[in-house]
């Protein structure tokens, strides 16, 4: 998966490659489809959720430009795969997830993968966690209509945020950097990402 998905398709950066060595994708997808863990496409977790190809937890976590002294704030953990590979990289993960039967899912795994750098919460991610921020990296893994003001005011001043924004059908993956309290903003590919909803499913 590394070297065929990953490493080919340009992700340089030694660290982020050595994480997605390390951290186990099939313990993060169901059962009946771990045999397709490793493959270069999404899969279905359950809850109308999928867990990002590859390729793609790849690219955001090289675009976060991540220091070991960071402390990251993930919008969706869904299967918890992300944050693992966040964890990987830098000081602490503040993870949160709308859904609750996800958020306990990933929550117990994990645990047991031994994480202690990751807390997660059950809640809306459009609002952040205020009370932990601010935050040096912001990674979203879903998909807003536009950038939500809460994230942009919780992120630290020269601090990236990686994000998925738009309509389903017209999604771009965009970095943002503050510098000097001003949002500088780079379009990178077109994407396919689930869309970011409130705890009523109405889509922001």
């Amino acid at each position: 998966m590394v070297k065929n998905q990953i490493e080919k398709r340009g992700i340089k950066n030694p660290a982020v490659i050595q994480a997605m060595q390390k951290v186990k994708r099939h313990l993060f997808v169901p059962g009946n489809l771990q045999s397709f863990a490793y493959a270069d496409y999404p899969l279905p977790i359950g809850e109308n959720q999928t867990i990002s190809q590859p390729y793609i937890v790849a690219l955001m976590t090289e675009l976060a430009e991540i220091n070991p002294s960071d402390k990251a704030l993930e919008i969706g953990t869904g299967s918890g795969y992300q944050a693992a590979i966040l964890a990987e990289l830098c000081q602490s993960v503040y993870t949160i997830e709308i859904n609750p039967v996800l958020a306990e899912r990933a929550k117990g795994l994990l645990n047991e993968l031994g994480y202690r750098n990751i807390f997660c919460k059950t809640g809306d991610g459009y609002q952040g966690w205020s009370d932990n921020g601010p935050f040096d990296v912001i990674l979203v893994t879903c998909a807003p209509l536009v950038i939500p003001d809460s994230l942009i005011r919780q992120l630290n001043d020269n601090g990236r945020m990686v994000i998925p924004v738009g309509p389903a059908d017209n999604q771009n993956l965009v970095v943002y950097r503050k510098i000097d309290n001003h949002l500088k903003s780079e379009r990178i590919i077109p994407v396919r990402f689930v869309p970011m909803v409130d705890e009523a499913g109405q889509v922001y």
